[in-house]
């Protein structure tokens, strides 16, 4: 029942993950829209935080384990709670991001590779944005365009760092260690996959080439045994030795006495 319910519910709550993303990036965006697409852009974002949360619910009623399901779902509780320990748009943006890098995982469709490819697409983004959003406002802040809340989260997740532009609040600052810690870890994730990657290919070719070697002694073998069946078969007949007939006695004279 769990199974066949996320089955059934991987592609919508995807579908609704993008619809919070549109949300959460308008109102950073165009801060001067009309007061009413800020308050839908509000809406929608609660409405799929509650869809996860039911989610959540669900897959928790469905468990054959209650407990077992707790313990080995940490983050997905925690995201659902998280919203409502104090509802902040950021921790929406952080809850929402953790149940669908969740859901994505289950999904055996999604190779590694594309999960940390969109993992780091995701995470940019909307690093982008939560920073944009909170160093904007900030008296002493220089990240006061898209553009260089994009080129400040590129620095920071591959921990270049060249200083240009920085958070100078503390929420700022808070993202910019999420970012630093997720660029470290997908950056790990990308170089073991590739020297996995190197290792199996490696391993593919020596398996071809120890298959060719045990063909070739083996050709090697069956062409020993072949030129020694072809030296017996050409070896010349042995003559036979002429022995008398059996009941045939030379006639000898016998030496005469003195």
């Amino acid at each position: 029942m769990k199974e066949s319910w996320e089955k059934r519910t991987q592609t919508p709550l995807l579908i609704m993950a993008v619809a919070f993303g549109v949300a959460y990036a308008v109102p950073i965006v165009a801060p001067d829209a009309d007061p009413w697409i800020h308050e839908l852009c509000l809406a929608v974002e609660w409405v799929v935080w509650g869809a996860f949360a039911l989610d959540y619910a669900v897959r928790l009623a469905l468990a054959p384990s209650k407990r077992h399901f707790v313990r080995h779902h940490p983050l997905d509780l925690l995201a659902v709670v998280l919203p409502l320990v104090q509802p902040l748009r950021l921790l929406r943006l952080v809850s929402t991001l953790l149940l669908v890098g969740r859901r994505a995982r289950m999904a055996p469709q999604i190779t590694l590779t594309t999960y940390v490819a969109g993992a780091v697409v995701g995470l940019m983004m909307f690093g982008s944005l939560a920073v944009l959003h909170v160093e904007r406002s900030a008296p002493d802040g220089n990240i006061k365009t898209l553009g260089d809340a994009v080129w400040w989260s590129f620095t920071t997740m591959t921990t270049v760092g060249y200083g240009d532009h920085a958070p100078t609040t503390g929420l700022g600052r808070v993202l910019a260690v999420g970012l630093m810690l997720s660029g470290i870890a997908l950056l790990g994730v990308v170089t073991a996959n590739i020297a996995a990657w190197f290792i199996s290919r490696f391993e593919r070719d020596d398996a071809v080439e120890r298959r060719q070697t045990e063909l070739l002694e083996a050709l090697t073998m069956e062409v020993r045994e072949l030129r020694a069946e072809v030296s017996r078969l050409s070896a010349p007949a042995p003559v036979p030795s002429a022995v008398p007939p059996q009941g045939e006695i030379s006639a000898v004279p016998s030496a005469p006495r003195a």
